[in-house]
Order: C-alpha cells, then structure tokens, then sequence
C-alpha cells in the first residue's frame, strides 16, 4: 500500500487530462476497458471473471452468496437494472440496494434469483 506521499509524488507526474482523453477515444473506438462476467455454478456459488480489454484475464473468483446469484442472474439474462427490476417484481430502488450489498434479498427473492440465475430464459415469461 502507498503512503500519502507516494501518492502525491506518483499523480504529479501524471497528465490526468491526457489519461482521461485517451480512455474516451479508446471508447469511443469500441475498445473496452475490462468486461465482468457472471457464471453460475451447479453448487450455487457464482464464478466472477474480469477480462482487460487486451484478452488478458484480470481476476477469476468463487464468489458465495445472493448478492453474487443477483448478478449472475441479471448478467445471464442482459437487461438492464429497470428490465429486469420489472421482470422480478420489485423496484429498481431494491434491486440496486441487492447489487450494492446494502440489503439482502428475502428466502423466496433468493429461490427465484437462483433460478433466474440458472434459467434465465424463465425471465421472458414472467414479463
């Protein structure tokens, strides 16, 4: 970990404005800083993959817990937080407090997660 003053002495020598133009060109021409994606595995658990934008695999992780199956579940289906807020039944409010960690899904949004997460073809019928 850095010290404050390494960390002072590290961003005076960057050109934050240069940085930040580079990554918006680099956007802009459809390369992607780094993709997350969620796969749910058959014991319940979520595999998290990070990718960088060169193919090069950042991080892999066994992640336990409904907040992971939450993601797996809406990354399986792609929709977007309003969709798939609407396909579940609750607010969009709630689903991001589930995302965010700050709430827990109840026993019965649990099951339904896990299912989605599993199936998430399931997610059409219920709109």
């Amino acid at each position: 970990m850095m010290t404050d003053a390494q960390l002072k002495e590290r961003d005076a020598k960057r050109d934050i404005g240069a940085e930040i133009l580079a990554s918006l060109r680099e956007l802009k021409a459809g390369k992607l800083g780094r993709t997350t994606t969620f796969e749910p595995l058959p014991d319940g658990s979520v595999r998290r993959t990070v990718t960088l934008g060169d193919g090069s695999l950042q991080k892999q992780e066994v992640l336990v817990g409904p907040r992971w199956q939450l993601m797996a579940a809406r990354s399986q289906s792609q929709m977007s937080q309003s969709e798939f807020a609407k396909a579940t039944g609750v607010s969009v409010r709630t689903l991001q407090e589930w995302e965010q960690g700050r709430k827990v899904p109840s026993g019965a949004a649990q099951s339904l997660l896990k299912l989605v997460s599993r199936h998430p073809e399931l997610l059409a019928e219920l709109v």
